[in-house]
């Protein structure tokens, strides 16, 4: 097996082939162009039996890794922080070129098993993208609205109520008579915000019903769980992606951040919140976790159940977290595996 290992850059890549033994047999620089997956195929045809390995698979070298993904090769995301070990472990220093750094990708591949295996792009990057840009919708509403409520602060005594929307303040802008030029100026820089707000609104509900359009395509089954709506669910399938590059639950509440950290000390058994792993999914399940303690049935039990042995709040929801973290594995895993023929 031969494994070319490739460096990507805006501009140009670089790829390294290693033959079994970690000897480089040949080195290519290619221009990125259209052509580039062409020139990068044309030269690796020379080695049938072969893997590639792509450092940043997610960043800089997503374009080259999905081409080759969607072509059926096989693919592997190196890390770059695992790629400079590599480099230190082989030369001993931190000289860097761009032949040696792709094949320090190739000799990173070649070492571990549990890399990720770079798949083309399907509904769950689309339910990612969605997410994303519903978030910066959001955030960009909530700055309109702030500055909304600052303008009619000014213009209204009191203010407006906190549940401001656009019809609502297009009514209170209606009974505003400005007796000074200013408030004038005031009010027709609401009247923009409030343009500015309804077209907000109306993206936020077209992506609302893209996204419910891309989750019903995957068939998923985690809306079951009580506390997940289609916003939650697409955020999670878009973070999560293929469920099976973790291979058992405590890999997938590492990356989801809800393996709790041991704080013990003495005869005091504690635990910490875990500040790594994927922040986005962490909150989408501190979410479900709210719900699922505020609301009868299950989770309400097993939260009382630790507040009972005596757990703080925090602490309490951070066990139902890591539980609820087993449960959506198993709806993951399992909706998985109906996708594999004869196992569904």
């Amino acid at each position: 097996m031969i494994t070319i290992g490739i460096d990507p850059h805006k501009s140009s890549l670089t790829a390294v082939a290693l033959d079994q033994t970690g000897r480089a047999l040949a080195t290519r620089r290619i221009t990125i162009n259209a052509a580039a997956y062409k020139t990068l195929t044309g030269w690796a045809v020379l080695w049938p039996q072969r893997r590639f390995a792509v450092e940043g698979a997610a960043g800089l070298g997503r374009g080259i890794a999905q081409l080759l993904a969607a072509a059926g090769e096989d693919v592997v995301d190196v890390p770059a922080s695992l790629a400079a070990r590599a480099r230190l472990l082989d030369t001993g220093g931190t000289r860097k070129t761009d032949a040696a750094d792709a094949a320090s990708v190739a000799h990173a591949a070649m070492r571990h098993q549990r890399l990720r295996r770079v798949v083309a792009e399907d509904h769950h990057t689309r339910l990612r993208l969605l997410s994303e840009r519903r978030d910066d919708l959001a955030r960009e509403r909530v700055r309109l609205l702030n500055r909304l409520h600052v303008l009619l602060r000014d213009l209204i005594p009191g203010g407006a109520a906190l549940d401001l929307t656009a019809d609502k303040a297009a009514a209170l802008l209606r009974g505003i008579r400005p007796i000074t030029a200013t408030d004038s100026c005031r009010r027709d820089l609401a009247r923009d915000m409030i343009t500015d707000l309804r077209h907000l609104d109306r993206r936020l509900h077209a992506n609302e019903a893209q996204t419910r359009q891309v989750l019903s395509e995957t068939h998923s089954t985690i809306t079951s769980i009580r506390g997940i709506g289609h916003i939650i669910a697409a955020k999670i399938l878009g973070h999560v992606g293929d469920i099976t590059r973790f291979p058992t639950t405590h890999h997938f509440a590492s990356y989801a951040g809800t393996a709790p950290l041991e704080t013990s000390s003495g005869d005091r058994n504690r635990h910490r919140l875990n500040p790594t792993g994927n922040r986005q999914l962490n909150t989408a399940l501190h979410t479900i976790a709210l719900v699922q303690a505020r609301d009868p049935g299950p989770g309400r039990v097993y939260y009382q159940r630790k507040l009972n042995e005596g757990k703080t709040p925090a602490e309490a929801r951070r066990a139902l977290k890591r539980r609820l973290t087993n449960v959506l594995y198993r709806h993951l895993m399992k909706d998985q595996l109906k996708l594999i023929p004869g196992t569904g």
